[in-house]
């Protein structure tokens, strides 16, 4: 039986909350937070697990790397099933899965192989993506459904709560309506292969496709694969002007469209950060 795994909080793979600022100089920083995989282990003691939870927010190279320990395959064995796996993907998606590895519980048994399991990831996602309600939504927005569904993995990747993933899909909406760079550090993170780091004004200027200040529109591809909450945001965002936004501090993430006021909760996030680290 297939189960939707419960989001993770506030935990995130990536930085969230990051504002475009590098017009004033003040870089927002935010920390990453591990994410641990609950394998539901066999009776008897046998290492293979029964099922394999995929969170929310996950990279398509952590899925394979994930997939190779349970099914107790040679490292990179899953990730070079993919282009024989036969995968279902749109064909913007050029056979890269990134963004159709569904977040959710999946049985094991002694059939399972990485090729099984990818398929069944997005076979899943193509369930829940191609519905008529997210086809009207993609639509609506002039956009394609791998496009929203690009837009739904930064939404995963930045919104600090369920609660917020509405306004950060309106913030990126408003962002290419007005022909604005989207600016979001969570892009820059995925093309670099990176995590967790404070970005720097170097990074935001680097050769990378996935460098949305410097690239305007959507960067090539999802960034992450995001869960049902957040593709539901992508596809009917709440109206509002908001342009910026900030995690000032856990549970106080702050939206605007004035870019002084934006500038003001960024002091006040650096303020409130520089208090809580540790002294050297």
């Amino acid at each position: 039986m297939l189960n939707e795994t419960p989001r993770r909080s506030t935990m995130r793979l990536t930085r969230r909350g990051r504002a475009s600022l590098i017009a004033s100089g003040a870089l927002v920083v935010a920390a990453a937070a591990a994410v641990v995989v609950p394998h539901l282990l066999k009776d008897g003691g046998d290492q293979r697990p029964e099922a394999l939870t995929v969170p929310e927010g996950w990279r398509s190279g952590q899925i394979y790397e994930a997939v190779d320990k349970a099914l107790g395959v040679p490292a990179g064995t899953t990730k070079k099933a993919v282009p024989k796996a036969g995968l279902k993907l749109p064909g913007d998606a050029g056979g890269n899965p990134e963004g159709y590895l569904f977040p959710a519980t999946y049985p094991l048994n002694d059939k399972s192989t990485p090729a099984s399991l990818l398929s069944y990831m997005v076979n899943t996602a193509n369930k829940k993506f191609n519905g008529r309600q997210v086809t009207a939504g993609a639509d609506l927005n002039t956009l394609n459904l791998y496009q929203t569904v690009t837009i739904a993995s930064i939404v995963e990747a930045e919104a600090a709560t369920k609660e917020d993933m509405g306004k950060v899909a309106r913030v990126i909406y408003n962002r290419l309506d007005r022909g604005m760079p989207l600016q979001m550090d969570s892009t820059i993170n995925y093309g670099l292969n990176r995590s967790t780091l404070d970005t720097s004004t170097k990074d935001t200027k680097s050769e990378n496709p996935y460098n949305t200040y410097v690239r305007m529109g959507l960067p090539p591809t999802p960034i992450a694969n995001p869960g049902a909450a957040a593709m539901k945001a992508a596809i009917s965002p709440p109206q509002g002007d908001w342009l910026y936004f900030v995690t000032v501090k856990p549970g106080d993430t702050r939206f605007t469209a004035d870019f002084t006021e934006q500038q003001k909760n960024v002091a006040e996030f650096n303020k409130t950060h520089a208090t809580a680290k540790p002294a050297a």
